[in-house]
């Protein structure tokens, strides 16, 4: 494959044009309420960090089961998100529920590892149980134009996902620009990626509307181009419901209201849901 940026130019101006008149726009024919259900349903509840525990894994998925017994037509979130380590026991908790277990993996969160060791690691989430895999690019290659490589470190993490659906986190805010975030996103959908997603939520800037804007856009040309619908994941620092809604503002104006469902479409959260919880009971009041 042949990649460069200057066939993807992207234009910081007209991207906050476009956000202002999307935000002007609004929902139009989708309720507050019935937004507010789809965020919830698309969140992937989320704990990354050095002092998880067993117990603190336990009571995640615990309460990742609880919210559709909160109200009529309440979804429970779309999966939970843990480091390897605990995806069997993720797995044992949500059994039967529909929740999927989701794992970063792959030298999370910086990528700097030897692909052999992200694919080892990536094998061991899957042998446990994972049913999705959320990978970070070698960034660093990416930046020094490498773009080859980075293709083909996703497409062999790919081929070891087979069925397990691979999420592709591009870091955006280690991209320097746009147009960076627009290649990282065609490099990622061409070598397989079933969703891409903006941040391992480690490092600031994280999710940014613009950010969600540049890989929306470049979604769409990959669905025009292929007919292939690749999800969209914003993820890191979103914990207000009327940030996650301007996100899927984004996404149903970009990509349309086909990809408003948790198949195409997640939140990496830990700290929505509750909140977006508090919005729906007393919008159903």
């Amino acid at each position: 494959m042949f990649y460069s940026s200057k066939y993807l130019q992207v234009d910081e101006n007209d991207i906050t044009k476009r956000l202002v008149k999307i935000n002007s726009v609004g929902l139009q024919d989708i309720s507050t309420l019935q937004a507010m259900k789809i965020i919830l349903g698309s969140i992937d509840l989320t704990t990354l960090e050095g002092s998880d525990t067993n117990e603190r894994v336990i009571e995640l998925c615990r309460k990742a089961k609880t919210f559709s017994n909160q109200g009529e037509n309440i979804p429970n979130v779309a999966a939970v998100c843990v480091y390897p380590p605990f995806v069997k026991l993720a797995k044992s908790e949500l059994l039967s529920t529909g929740i999927h277990v989701a794992s970063v993996a792959g030298a999370f969160p910086a990528g700097q590892s030897p692909l052999h060791i992200k694919i080892a690691e990536i094998n061991y989430a899957i042998e446990e149980g994972a049913d999705e895999i959320d990978m970070v690019i070698s960034r660093g290659k990416f930046l020094e134009g490498e773009y080859n490589l980075v293709f083909d470190e996703i497409a062999a993490i790919r081929e070891v996902c087979k069925d397990v659906h691979l999420k592709v986190i591009l870091e955006t805010g280690e991209l320097g620009n746009y147009t960076n975030i627009a290649l990282a996103s065609a490099i990622a959908m061409d070598a397989g990626a079933d969703f891409i997603k903006t941040s391992t939520g480690k490092m600031k800037p994280a999710a940014t509307p613009q950010a969600v804007l540049v890989m929306a856009d470049a979604i769409k040309g990959y669905y025009e181009k292929t007919g292939k619908m690749v999800g969209i994941k914003a993820a890191g620092g979103i914990s207000e419901p009327n940030d996650a809604l301007i996100y899927l503002m984004i996404v149903k104006d970009i990509l349309g209201e086909s990809w408003l469902n948790n198949a195409l479409f997640r939140f990496g959260a830990s700290r929505l849901a509750d909140k977006v919880l508090a919005e729906i009971i007393t919008l159903s009041r």
